[in-house]
């Protein structure tokens, strides 16, 4: 085990090293905090897991979750925005979808450490 620095003594500079070399950069774990804060709202959620079960256009997401389109039109610009949401048109109707297959990872393991 490496010797404790003698100006911090609880410091093992091995460790230290190794941690900031791994360390991602500021602007990496600002992104990172804004994509969880967006986790952070439950209509924002209910949207996803709405998703997560069907594709679907904005009336149908308003239906499920009882609320306005404007509301729901409104949570999905920020879910596209933020790239966990994606969409496609079919005729004058767009229906949308989880971006992709992280999406669905990040809320199967958010529900998994929950019921933990």
């Amino acid at each position: 085990m490496p010797e404790p620095s003698a100006s911090r003594p609880h410091v093992h500079e091995e460790v230290v090293q190794r941690v900031n070399e791994i360390m991602p950069c500021e602007e990496e774990l600002f992104d990172l905090a804004e994509l969880f804060k967006l986790f952070g709202d439950s209509t924002r959620i209910r949207i996803l897991y709405v998703l997560f079960e069907s594709e679907l256009c904005v009336c149908g997401i308003a239906e499920v979750l009882g609320m306005t389109q404007s509301a729901i039109s409104h949570q999905l610009q920020v879910l596209k925005r933020a790239k966990l949401v994606k969409y496609r048109r079919e005729g004058k109707t767009i229906f949308y979808s989880l971006a992709d297959s992280h999406v669905r990872t990040i809320l199967d393991q958010g529900m998994e450490h929950i019921a933990e």
